[in-house]
This record gives C-alpha cells, sequence and structure tokens, in this order.
C-alpha cells in the first residue's frame, strides 16, 4: 500500500517514478549485499584470523589497482554516450567491449609481474593474485551493466548479480563449516565473477541489444579513448587513494596489519553504496536539465550535494559513538584494534559521498582532465601520509590518512580553481543541514 500511494503520488512525473523505481531496485541490492555480505565476510574473517584475512584482502586490493585501468574510464562516458545518441548504442557498447578486453589482457599480465617482483618469496600470495587477477579478463562484459544503467532499468543487474551472490554467500559458508583452505575461498570469489559476467551479457542480449549485433569500429575506439583516457588516470587515481593503504600496511607492516584495518573499512565503506546508487539514478535526469534549463541543473545539484551531507553525517555519528561494541561483537577480540580504526575511518564517508555527487558534473561538463587532477591529488596526499603516519600508527595512521585524502580530493580542491570554485561554495552550503528540509524531488 505504501509503495501504491507513493507510485500516485508522483504519477504526473513519469521520470521522478524511473528515478525512485531504479533507487529502489539499487538500494535492495546494496542492502542486500551489505547485510547478507558484511555477515559472511565477518565470518570469514573470524574463521581465517587477521593474518590470513589481512592476505586475502591485499590481493583483492593489489589487483583492484590493476582492474582498475583494465575499465578504462568508459562506463560514465559510454552511458553518457547511449543516453545522448541512442541510435548509436550497439556500435558505443562494441567498441567499448573489445577496449575494455584488449586492456583487460595487458593489466592481467602486467599484474602478474608486478606481484612476482613484490612478493618474489611468497607463493601464496602470487597465486591468490593470479587467480583473483584473472577476473580481469571477462572486463568486456562489464558494457551489460553500462545498458541497463544507461536505460535506468538497473532491476535487471540487480537480479544477475544478487542471485549469483546469495548462491555463493551459501557456498562460503557451506567452506566455513568444512574447515576449507584459504584458497577455497579465493576459487568461489572467481567463480562468482565468472557466472555474473556471463549471466549479465545474457540479460542485456534478452532485454536490449543482443551480443551478435553489436558493432565496432576503430573510429569510435578512438572516441571513447579521448573522451576517458584522462577518465583513466582518474580512476586510478581513485584506487589508489582507496586502497593504497591496504597495499602499504601489507608491505610496511605485514598482512595482520591489513586483516586490522580491513575489518573495519569493510563496515565503514559499505555506507559508500548511497551516495553511488542515487547518483546513478539521477545522472540522466541531471543531463536533461543541463540541456534545456541551466539553473534547474544547478538546483538539482545543490540538492543532491545537500542529500549527500545529511545521509553521511547521519551515518558517520552512529557509526563512530557504536565503533567499538561493533567491532567486538562482529569480528572478537582478535580484531580490537579496528574499532579505533572505524570510528576515524568513518567520516571520510562525508567527503566520499560528496565526491560521487560532484564526480557527474565534471562529467557533464566534460571536465575529465579537472577529474583527474583532483583525484591525483587526493592519491598523493594518501600516499604521502601513509608513508608518514603507518610506521608509527599503524592501521590508525592509514585511516587519518584516507580522511585527508578525501578531503583533498573532493573538497578543498574545487576552491583552487575558478572553474570549480563554485562547487566548493556549493558543498560549503550543505553542511548547513538546514538545507536538507527543502524538497529535494526535483531531482
Amino acid at each position: 500500500m505504501f509503495l501504491k500511494a507513493i507510485r500516485e503520488r508522483f504519477a504526473h512525473r513519469p521520470n521522478l517514478v524511473r528515478i525512485v523505481d531504479n533507487i529502489g531496485w539499487l538500494f535492495l541490492d546494496k542492502i542486500l549485499r551489505m547485510g547478507l555480505g558484511i555477515l559472511v565476510t565477518v565470518w570469514i574473517a573470524r574463521y581465517l584470523g587477521p593474518e590470513q584475512f589481512g592476505l586475502l584482502n591485499f590481493a583483492l586490493a593489489f589487483t583492484g589497482l590493476f582492474g582498475v585501468i583494465a575499465a578504462l574510464g568508459l562506463k560514465g562516458i559510454v552511458i553518457r554516450d547511449i543516453v545522448q545518441s541512442p541510435e548509436q548504442a550497439r556500435l558505443t557498447l562494441g567498441t567499448a567491449g573489445v577496449l575494455q578486453m584488449v586492456a583487460g589482457m595487458l593489466m592481467f599480465l602486467v599484474t602478474l609481474g608486478a606481484i612476482g617482483y613484490l612478493r618474489a618469496d611468497d607463493p601464496v600470495a602470487r597465486s591468490i593474485v593470479a587467480l583473483l587477477g584473472s577476473l580481469m579478463l571477462l572486463k568486456a562484459c562489464d558494457i551489460a551493466e553500462f545498458w541497463f544503467e544507461s536505460q535506468v532499468q538497473s532491476k535487471y543487474t540487480v537480479w544477475v548479480q544478487n542471485s549469483a551472490f546469495v548462491v555463493f554467500a551459501g557456498i562460503k559458508i557451506v567452506l566455513i563449516l568444512q574447515e576449507s583452505t584459504l584458497m577455497a575461498f579465493v576459487w568461489v570469489m572467481v567463480s562468482e565473477g565468472l557466472v555474473v559476467a556471463l549471466a549479465m551479457l545474457i540479460m542485456m542480449s534478452k532485454r536490449g541489444p543482443s551480443v551478435s549485433r553489436l558493432r565496432v569500429s576503430a573510429g569510435r575506439a578512438k572516441s571513447l579513448l579521448q573522451d576517458s583516457w584522462p577518465l583513466i588516470l582518474s580512476s586510478i587515481a581513485v584506487m589508489v587513494y582507496l586502497k593504497i593503504d591496504q597495499i602499504m600496511l601489507g608491505q610496511l607492516l605485514g598482512d595482520e596489519s591489513v586483516g586490522v584495518y580491513t575489518a573495519a573499512t569493510r563496515i565503514s565503506e559499505a555506507w559508500y553504496f548511497i551516495p553511488s546508487v542515487i547518483m546513478a539514478s539521477v545522472f540522466p535526469a541531471l543531463l536533461d536539465s543541463k540541456k534545456h534549463n541551466e539553473i534547474q541543473y544547478y538546483q538539482r545539484l545543490q540538492h543532491a550535494f545537500n542529500l549527500m551531507v545529511v545521509l553521511s553525517v547521519g551515518v558517520s555519528v552512529p557509526m563512530t559513538l557504536l565503533s567499538g561494541p561493533i567491532i567486538h561483537l562482529l569480528y572478537g577480540d582478535a580484531y580490537g584494534e579496528a574499532g579505533t580504526v572505524l570510528a576515524i575511518h568513518m567520516w571520510a564517508s562525508v567527503f566520499v559521498f560528496l565526491g560521487v555527487a560532484s564526480n557527474k558534473w565534471f562529467l557533464a561538463e566534460n571536465r575529465q582532465m579537472q577529474s583527474f587532477q583532483r583525484t591525483a591529488l587526493g592519491a598523493l596526499v594518501n600516499i604521502g601520509l601513509n608513508l608518514l603516519l603507518i610506521p608509527i600508527y599503524g592501521a590508525v595512521g592509514a585511516a587519518i590518512a584516507t580522511i585527508c585524502a578525501q578531503f583533498s580530493a573532493a573538497y578543498a580542491f574545487d576552491l583552487l580553481s575558478k572553474s570549480t570554485r563554485d562547487l566548493f561554495f556549493m558543498k560549503t552550503r550543505a553542511f548547513n543541514l538546514t538545507l536538507t528540509f527543502k524538497k529535494t524531488n526535483t531531482l
């Protein structure tokens, strides 16, 4: 009855109904993943212990660093181009798929070489990285998600990913009960990635353009890369200041520190789905308003900033106050230090939320180079502070470095350039939480 009433309330605004419906599906997806995912992750962490759990997450962070290069920064570009030129969708999707396939192969080889150099005396780490890195070979399958997001039809992505997620979560629980080895969990993760990738392509072929009918063009590849190469650099910078702390902890202090740190960040970063879901759903509406009404365009962006601040603060306050009991309840005494890490790291979400919202402005304005510059600033701040703070404060130092990096990239950077200074003042106004009570349904 409640959902029916909402639909009737906004029946005269079909675009808003589509956005709300899409947000609902994405929230369902993320909430299920956050709930069941954290439950399974915690169980695995308690079973493996800080050292093995740390090694697993070191490998995930390491492969993620190279995997983001394989993505070529194409997601936002492809979605934008399909929305603006739907008649070219098959050409755009096909070309993007081939580009990501080639990039995935190259980055997989680079990953193998890099881990062989850094962990020459650790065959287990090399094997885990090789297995998880093999998922880069499936990067071309990401085009299915691009398609559904461009059509504001994320429910199909949710169906596929959550079905696989639930099944493989059950398999992981079975592995725990059978007291399986760390490598068994790695194989399950790889299998899940393979199943999801293939299922998404099948779903796209049924609900959208068939894979067999996609087209490829060298000229289209050139134009996609011309638009996306700054985003490739930006994505690398983002991954650096999101994941380099785990890699540096592993190299400077050992895998056990990575395990403690990851126990905390898995909880704090679980909330990052909120801005991603909201902005993914309203991005087509932002693009449309930019074409027809510049004033409405910036009003919608301001509403987005307002919402991001109140949501992030609303999550961070209780999580900070309850960080110690939460860690003790979920992970046990072996992860005790993670409570302090969580209380600090949680506040990075304020700037993460704002950063996700403003990313859409940079994309809509075709300012990919500035997007790279701000994330590069965050990456440099994170690396520098990690080198300074990790040897002294360990995992707590890494959490402090993350907050400073997010502040620098998502907020302070905007003050440095005249072209982005308005964004800085818009975000500053968003910190006046009373603005949140203004109507935001113009998104």
